[in-house]
């Protein structure tokens, strides 16, 4: 039945693109909306087959080429089915009314919408199917759909670049796995996923743990690991919102199954590797949130704030990978579980804040942090659904990232009671750097809330934007879903318990009474901070009843004597955090540009602050120009003449047909000299 319900779920698509040329733009949207329904139905329908049943198996003959096709579905592939399925829902939901603005452009329309199905089909095939070739394939189509979704507005020049950068960077993802599977199919004859456990477990450990690199930097690219994290702040900003919180909501996830994927098959020393996994996740953590602060865009900050969170994921799953290492049932239950869990919330919360944020630039038509303010009168709900999606991400109770971040929290503190010296101190680096992220989260996170929200607006805007029931639906429900899990968390305990029994050699009876332990103790926090709430609620209520009756009188607020216009007398998003930038100067790349005062009683000063990666610089920015320069020095060859155009035809050929000749010789000569 499972083998019917997939093959379904991958032509109907295909009827959505032989009906699109007989109808009308209106008529498309609702089909793929309709259609990706059904897709997101059946697709549950496997996931939770597979979670019940204890996982799928079947085979396709495929060819000489590819060899067996083996479809496997267990319980990881089926969790992260039912989180891209959600997401791309709630998306296409919410992107029905964004787009509503380029209804004009019908034509680019119609491939978003055919590029947006075609992302949602591959990731989930990515998550089942186990033919290494195959799998590229599936990458290879989400990679190109995903471009054509970051390029809508392909006619500016800002967002093609990032586009572009995003495709270059998805192939040198390709290369890397590319390379991780071929070098399993020489060792082993086959492409399929099982044959990695076994050439592995044959093979001393530096080979396995050189195998997994190239594994992990592929996977890394796509999840934006630092330092392969540099196309992830460009395409976010330039996407449309439903996009940017599709990509961040579960397109860089699959980057993170690929990791998770590739743990479950190698059998090395997973000790080293853990602590490698450690050691990225922690800085691509703090250098995220670090840049995330500093940044002027509110998609741009969103965008750096999911690279932090990739690293938050990245320690759950070092954690684990260490508890496998050591044989430590209860770091492999908190870390994993931890990993797990925070893929969940991350595509939930951060969906909500990139949705929230279109709906801001909806109602402006900017996101510039500066440029904006007093915006919970013009769009409330908006302004509060985006507080929820803030606490959530800064890891507050009662919310779903506290519940995350607790397992990893309580990972890290039970590991301090080992008897290794050098062990206990490097946790205690992992649980500094944990701490950092989560402060520094709360400080940006203010500034972006109060800085958009509250105050007075900086500058006039037409607002233009509707909070009605369709555009705030989908919000509501993420929101809602963001409560639930945070307050009811142990809803989840057996869909996560048949998860992390994937990393454990054998079921363990103390392993579920582990998770099951923690998610009741987060249940009973969550219950605590909801009753909190409730009291801070009704002595609100009660207040308001007896003020209520009070004459209101309003007048302006006092200026400490000063007269001026009172909004420039808000804090900005560089003012708010300038103590924090004077600390951060050595560490990141910070340029100013200043007007200073002139004369006793200057009529304009002006400061700005633009924060730049210092990876991006030295890493892609310095190579090509190195590479251009390099290049440079060639032009000559480029002479317009058709005579020397000419002549380079014969040079090639001539070193073609002369090439192997002399290669031939040279090896007949080196052979002779051995013999001697």
């Amino acid at each position: 039945m499972e083998k019917f319900l997939i093959e379904i779920f991958n032509l109907i698509p295909f009827v959505a693109f032989l009906c699109f040329p007989l109808l009308k733009l209106k008529s498309k949207g609702v089909l793929a909306f309709g259609i990706l329904s059904i897709q997101v139905i059946l697709s549950a329908i496997v996931a939770f087959n597979a979670f019940s049943g204890g996982g799928i198996q079947y085979t396709y003959p495929g060819s000489w080429i590819t060899g067996i096709i083996p479809v496997r579905i267990d319980a990881l592939s089926a969790w992260f089915i039912l989180v891209i399925g959600f997401t791309f829902v709630t998306g296409a939901w919410y992107g029905i009314q964004y787009m509503k603005k380029y209804i004009d452009q019908k034509d680019n329309l119609s491939f978003h919408i055919i590029a947006y199905l075609l992302a949602y089909t591959a990731m989930v095939d990515i998550c089942i199917v186990q033919n290494g070739l195959v799998f590229l394939i599936f990458w290879e189509i989400m990679a190109l759909s995903s471009f054509m979704l970051i390029i809508f507005e392909h006619y500016k020049a800002e967002t093609l670049k990032a586009g572009i950068n995003f495709l270059i960077q998805s192939h040198v993802s390709i290369l890397f796995l590319t390379v991780a599977f071929l070098l399993t199919k020489i060792n082993t004859g086959t492409f399929d996923f099982a044959a990695i456990a076994d050439y592995t477990y044959r093979q001393p450990a530096i080979i396995g743990i050189g195998l997994f690199v190239f594994f992990f930097f592929g996977f890394a690219i796509k999840a934006g690991f630092v330092p392969f994290h540099t196309w992830l702040p460009l395409a976010h900003p330039a996407a449309p919102a439903h996009i940017s919180g599709v990509m961040s909501g579960v397109i860089i996830k699959i980057g993170i199954y690929g990791i998770l994927r590739v743990l479950l098959l190698i059998k090395s020393d997973m000790i080293s590797i853990g602590y490698f996994i450690l050691t990225v996740s922690v800085i691509t953590g703090v250098y995220g949130v670090m840049l995330a602060i500093l940044q002027h865009n509110l998609k741009r900050l969103l965008a750096y704030h999911s690279i932090e969170n990739i690293g938050i994921i990245g320690i759950g799953i070092g954690l684990g990978t260490i508890g496998i290492g050591y044989n430590n049932t209860f770091l492999i239950v908190t870390g994993f579980a931890g990993a797990l869990l925070h893929t969940l919330n991350h595509s939930l919360f951060k969906s909500l804040l990139f949705f929230t944020a279109g709906n801001v630039y909806q109602a402006t038509h900017s996101m510039m942090i500066d440029r904006l303010g007093g915006l919970i009168k013009k769009i409330p709900h908006t302004a509060y659904l985006f507080l929820i999606g803030s606490l959530a991400i800064c890891g507050l109770p009662p919310f779903n990232g506290f519940v995350s971040e607790f397992f990893i929290y309580s990972g890290l503190i039970d590991s301090l009671l080992s008897h290794h010296f050098l062990f206990i101190m490097f946790i205690l680096f992992i649980i500094l750097g944990l701490v950092i992220i989560g402060g520094l989260a709360l400080i940006c996170f203010t500034k972006a809330f109060g800085i958009v929200f509250l105050g007075t607006p900086r500058e006039k805007h037409e607002m233009s934007f509707d909070e009605n029931r369709m555009n705030m639906a989908p919000l509501y429900l993420i929101a809602f879903l963001i409560l639930i899990i945070g307050v009811f968390p142990i809803l989840l305990s057996p869909l996560l318990s048949k998860a992390v029994d994937l990393y454990l050699p054998n079921y363990s009876l103390m392993a579920a009474m582990q998770l099951s332990s923690i998610l009741h103790n987060l249940t009973t926090v969550g219950w605590y901070s909801l009753g909190f709430i409730a009291l801070i609620a009704v002595v609100y209520s009660i207040r308001h009843l007896v003020t209520s009756k009070r004459q209101i009188t309003i007048g302006d607020t006092w200026g400490c004597g000063y007269t001026g216009y009172p909004t420039k007398m808000q804090y900005t998003a560089s003012s708010f955090i300038r103590t924090y930038r004077k600390l951060a100067d050595p560490v990141l790349l910070v340029k100013k540009k200043k007007k200073e005062a002139i004369g006793l009683y200057p009529l304009w000063i002006t400061q700005e602050t633009h924060a730049q990666d210092k990876l991006e610089k030295w890493l892609i920015d310095k190579p090509i120009y190195l590479l251009r320069k390099t290049l440079k020095r060639f032009t000559f060859l480029q002479n317009g003449n058709i005579q020397a155009y000419i002549l380079y035809g014969f040079i090639f050929i001539g070193l073609t047909v002369l090439l192997p000749v002399i290669i031939d010789k040279i090896i007949a000569l080196v052979n002779f000299l051995n013999q001697l």
